[in-house]
Parts: C-alpha cells; sequence; structure tokens
C-alpha cells in the first residue's frame, strides 16, 4: 500500500468534511450568494449560449480548419515586411481563434523558427487577446462600445508592444534576421475569395440573430431589428449553399437537415428560437457524420465547445456566488468593489491590470467575472484594463513564456503589458465619461 497517497486522500476526505460541516448555510448573506449564482446562470444559459456561442463555435471551428496557420506564420518572420508583420501578428488573435494556452506552442514555434521578436510578441500578445469568441461574448453581454474598444484597443496595443520589444532588443534582432530561417510554403486548396464568403456568411449569421432591440422605435436599426430572423434566414440558406457547392456537402443531407427548422419555424412563429435550435442541431448532425472536411469542421467545433462550456459555467457560477447578477449582490460587498476599481483613478486602472496579468482566466470566463465587477462598482476604464492584460497573460502562462525568450525578454513583456493597459484603461475611461 503506498501510505503517502492514502494519507493525500484522507487529508482531502477531510477537508471535504469540514467544508460541508461548516457550510454556511442559513446565513442570510450565503444563501442569497447562492440564489444569485443560479439566476445568473439559468440567464446566461437562455440569453447567450444558443444565440451567440454555438455560432461563435463553429466559426472558430472553421477558422482552425480551413485557415492554414502555415500561411499566417509565414508572414510573421524577421525578413518580412514590417507593416504586412505586424498587420498579420496584430489580427491573428481572429484569424487563429486560439486562447491563451494554445498560442504558447505556437509563439514557441514561430519564435524559435526565425520570427522576429517584435511579430512574434505582437502575435502572442493578440492570440488570446482578440479570437472571435471572446470578442462576441464581450459585445454581447457587456456592451457594444466594450467590446469594440477590446478588439481596437487589443489590435494597437499587440503592435505598439511589439515594436518596443523589437527596439528594445534591437542589437539581438539585427543578427537573428541575418540568419533568419524560410517559413514553410503553405498549402492552397481553395481561393481566398471562397474562404471569405463561408467566413462572412456565418459571422453575418451570429451578429443578425443576436441583433438587439433599440431605444428607439424607429430608424434603420430598429428596421433591422424587427427583420433580423429575415435575415438570419437568407444568410443560412446561403451558407448551405455555399457548403454544397464550395465545401463538397451532400444537397439531399443539407435538405434533410434543413427541413425540421422549416417546419418549426410555420409552427412557432413567435419563438424563433426553436427553429434556430433546430438548425443548428440539424448542422451538427450532417457535419459530424461527413467524412471530410465538414467532419474536421465538426470535431474543431466539438473540441472548442468542450473545452470552453464547462469552464464558462463554472466562471458564471462562482461570479454570481462571488459577484452577484446584474443589480444583486454576492458574497463581496460591492463597496469593496467599487473603493479598489471603481472610477478611473491611475490607481484603480493599475491595481486592475496588475490583478488581471497575474490571475488565470479561462477562456471566456472574465466576461461574467467582469460583469459582476461592473455591476458592483467596477469603472469602465478598470474594466478594459484589465481585459487587455488578463486573457493574455497569467503567472503559468509567464513561466511558459520566460522558458521560451529568458527573463529579461519576459520581464520587459509583462511591464509593457501592464503599462500599456493602465494607459488605456484610463483614456477609454475618460472617453466613455
Amino acid at each position: 500500500m503506498n501510505w503517502k497517497n492514502e494519507w493525500q486522500k484522507l487529508t482531502l476526505i477531510i477537508g471535504v468534511f469540514l467544508a460541508c460541516f461548516y457550510l454556511p448555510v442559513g446565513n442570510g448573506r450565503f444563501d442569497n450568494a447562492v440564489m444569485e449564482s443560479l439566476h445568473l446562470l439559468k440567464w446566461y444559459a437562455q440569453e447567450h449560449v444558443l444565440l451567440c456561442l454555438i455560432p461563435a463555435f463553429f466559426i472558430a471551428g472553421a477558422i482552425a480548419v480551413f485557415v492554414s496557420q502555415a500561411s499566417v506564420m509565414k508572414y510573421l518572420g524577421a525578413k518580412a515586411h514590417k507593416v504586412l508583420a505586424y498587420g498579420v501578428a496584430s489580427v491573428s488573435g481572429t484569424i487563429l481563434a486560439v486562447c491563451s494556452c494554445t498560442v504558447l506552442p505556437l509563439f514557441a514555434g514561430i519564435y524559435r523558427m526565425g520570427a522576429g521578436l517584435g511579430p512574434a510578441t505582437a502575435f502572442l500578445y493578440s492570440g488570446p487577446a482578440i479570437n472571435v469568441l471572446a470578442i462576441a461574448l464581450t459585445a454581447r453581454v457587456l456592451g457594444v462600445k466594450l467590446g469594440i474598444a477590446r478588439a481596437v484597443g487589443a489590435v494597437l496595443f499587440s503592435v505598439v508592444i511589439g515594436l518596443l520589444m523589437h527596439l528594445i532588443f534591437l542589437k539581438e534582432e539585427v543578427a537573428k534576421a541575418e540568419a533568419q530561417m524560410a517559413m514553410p510554403e503553405p498549402e492552397v486548396k481553395r481561393p481566398l475569395r471562397q474562404n471569405a464568403i463561408y467566413f462572412f456568411t456565418m459571422v453575418a449569421i451570429l451578429v443578425f440573430a443576436n441583433w438587439g432591440k433599440p431605444m428607439q422605435e424607429t430608424g434603420l436599426w430598429h428596421a433591422i431589428f424587427s427583420a433580423k430572423w429575415i435575415i438570419t434566414s437568407v444568410f443560412s440558406v446561403a451558407l448551405a449553399v455555399i457548403l454544397i457547392v464550395w465545401y463538397e456537402m451532400r444537397w439531399w443531407k443539407m435538405l434533410l437537415a434543413s427541413i425540421p427548422a422549416v417546419i418549426l419555424a410555420l409552427l412557432f412563429p413567435e419563438i424563433p428560437m426553436i427553429a434556430f435550435a433546430a438548425g443548428m442541431i440539424g448542422l451538427s448532425a450532417i457535419t459530424s457524420t461527413n467524412k471530410g472536411e465538414c467532419g474536421e469542421w465538426f470535431d474543431s467545433s466539438w473540441g472548442f465547445a468542450k473545452q470552453i462550456l464547462p469552464l464558462l459555467f463554472g466562471g458564471v457560477i462562482v461570479a454570481g456566488l462571488l459577484l452577484g447578477q446584474p443589480g444583486g449582490e454576492g458574497l463581496i460587498p460591492s463597496t469593496w468593489v467599487s473603493k479598489f476599481v471603481g472610477g478611473n483613478s491611475l490607481e484603480a486602472n493599475l491595481f486592475a491590470s496588475v490583478v488581471g496579468a497575474f490571475m488565470y482566466f479561462a477562456t471566456l470566463t472574465e466576461v461574467p467575472i467582469l460583469q459582476g465587477l461592473l455591476n458592483n462598482g467596477m469603472g469602465e476604464g478598470p474594466a478594459l484594463a484589465l481585459l487587455l492584460a488578463g486573457p493574455a497573460l497569467s503567472l503559468p502562462n509567464m513561466l511558459v513564456i520566460r522558458s521560451v525568450m529568458g527573463t529579461k525578454k519576459t520581464v520587459v513583456f509583462v511591464t509593457l503589458v501592464i503599462v500599456m493597459a493602465t494607459i488605456t484603461g484610463m483614456i477609454f475611461g475618460a472617453f466613455i465619461s
């Protein structure tokens, strides 16, 4: 018998027992916090999963399958045109749809293959900071302004950080460029135009399915809202045609998958989400049984879902327990939040940046956590500062980066992220106010 393992199990059992024994059930604040977390979880499931996350998973999966990573990495080399290199690196998060854990081996690979330090660190930052899932959920949950600020800020942010890293370590970069290794030639199966139309169609479905009701009952935005499901249906038909013509999906399978959605749309016109759900199920059914590229597309999308959904729901529960749902209050008093990250002071933005940089945020869990903080008095500026510093960095992330490019470069990179996040948060907070 391995007594060390047995003692570890006994310690775990005793710890769980003591936690259950002293569980503060009956305490008003604790009971209220539990109910707040469950209400928040229900709200997330009803408002964000089906219309927002599921289409975004399909988009992220398609990016992973139909966009060659080699073709992106090719343009990050030290010999590449600087505008092109930084342009590709700064938007690679949207192109590759990687999370903070996935970006590390990609960064290590391109850096050791000869990519310049500037483009490589721009890629390292932008990868997890602006992936398509994070942008969609941030805009959906935290508001369009904060969503746009996160996307635009992250792109500009990554370019500035990359350029500063290049200038700070210029001597090493000049020596490295002389020994630049050639990047591999990407394999191209179909024209870029076809992939662009394919992705545009899926993004259009995501956008119009989530089109919110405007404040005014007249005007263009309200007209689009009134016709949102008609527009979504048109783009859904377009996607079906694209999959048949360009992606070798059998037409009769697509027809069978669409019939339930059409019938449910006619039977329940007042609840379009039912037909939308049927369409998602049909698409999942025909892609999951496909042995070609579309099958890989489903596998990749399902991989994102398996990785992210449990973490997201766990993050929602924790956020609701600690901070409550919108308008409510959890275990942490709202006065504490407003004290440290309320307003738009230098201290509030710096505190949010440092905490965000060292904490670990699983992909997308920063959104519900930040929503709870905002509802409890956090300022818009510190919120953006945390969004810009948090997903791109964490203590485990820093340890891996150090193993790739050394202690000195890692310290400079982390410092630049914190300083830039603080400054950007203050500028955004002043603009909003």
